[in-house]
């Protein structure tokens, strides 16, 4: 329901080294320095990772290694060949004006393991960080920095 997506796509399925003991070792790291994601859904933006992994073996991974606040879905269908990251790792951002859904960043190979703090995925957002500093269009979301901010249980209906 939120208005923009990130999707992080993570190697974890049959033929993966490490397969069903653990995931992509990389795409490991890359979760393991996912911020709370409170602080995102606050900008009216989700982060969310997928894998070709069953659902038993994600919440088996999530709970071992203590991802439980990451939402990750199973793909089932064409979306990693889609937006190309079928092969390898990759990071798409999308945005939804209308009925209309807009895909405005991909990063693959080599560039997506610097991802995890909520500015890193905010600025590769089309709203970016939705503060005034920044050079946004008339009628864009923008309010002061820091204003926004808060400690991640006290968001309210954003977490």
């Amino acid at each position: 329901g939120r208005r923009q997506l990130i999707v992080y796509r993570a190697f974890f399925e049959p033929g993966v080294d490490g397969w069903p003991e653990h995931a992509c070792v990389g795409c490991s790291n890359v979760a393991d320095q996912v911020a709370h994601p409170a602080h995102l859904n606050a900008r009216d933006t989700t982060l969310a990772f997928v894998s070709r992994a069953p659902q038993a073996e994600i919440q088996g991974l999530k709970e071992r290694m203590g991802w439980q606040k990451i939402p990750w879905y199973t793909i089932t269908d064409d979306f990693d060949a889609d937006f190309g990251v079928d092969e390898w790792h990759g990071t798409n951002a999308f945005i939804r004006e209308g009925d209309q859904i807009f895909r405005t960043y991909v990063i693959d190979s080599r560039g997506d393991e610097a991802m995890g703090s909520t500015w890193s995925y905010l600025d590769i957002t089309a709203l970016g960080r939705q503060e005034e500093w920044e050079d946004s269009p008339e009628g864009y979301p923008q309010t002061p920095p820091y204003r926004w901010w808060s400690l991640h249980d006290e968001y309210g209906d954003a977490s």
